[in-house]
């Protein structure tokens, strides 16, 4: 019933290397032969068997009551198609986040996000009827290592995203 909560508004930013570090990792094009680089140095997949998939999802407007994080892996997400999307994210290291540490990063056309091992997040977020993600996790992520914190029941809220 989140027609009864408080709405929470949250102003989303388009992300930069700068102001996502703290999350994770910003990827973006780069030449083929170009050295390993320290921010691809974040992925972690040692903890389990690594799934590469393509992942489906339908309807995500920007608003949410749920943050997960993952303690066992990074994930790394990337939009298929030229379009952008949006995610929340909290900091790794909190153990229930509030509603100051959550920031929102709009991701643009052709980049892609690697989250830290227990980075909070809720997305991604996009406007289209459906989209297609490439996802980079393990493969019991969703199954043994997913781990929720409902603002609903903390706070009373559903977080709404505002577009700049």
């Amino acid at each position: 019933m989140t027609d009864t909560l408080t709405v929470h508004p949250l102003r989303s930013e388009i992300v930069s290397a700068e102001a996502f570090e703290a999350y994770g990792v910003v990827l973006t094009p780069m030449e083929d032969g170009t050295p390993f680089t320290a921010e691809e140095a974040v992925l972690d997949v040692s903890g389990g068997i690594p799934r590469f998939y393509l992942m489906h999802l339908d309807d995500k407007p920007a608003e949410f009551v749920r943050v997960t994080r993952h303690l066992e892996t990074t994930q790394t997400l990337m939009a298929v198609g030229d379009v952008e999307w949006t995610i929340a994210v909290a900091a790794p290291g909190v153990e229930e986040p509030t509603l100051d540490d959550l920031r929102a990063f709009r991701i643009p056309p052709r980049t892609a996000i690697t989250m830290r091992k227990g980075t909070w997040h809720a997305g991604p977020f996009f406007d289209d009827p459906s989209m297609d993600f490439v996802n980079l996790e393990l493969d019991d992520t969703n199954v043994s290592d997913h781990h929720n914190h409902r603002l609903d029941d903390a706070y009373g809220v559903r977080v709404v995203i505002d577009g700049e």
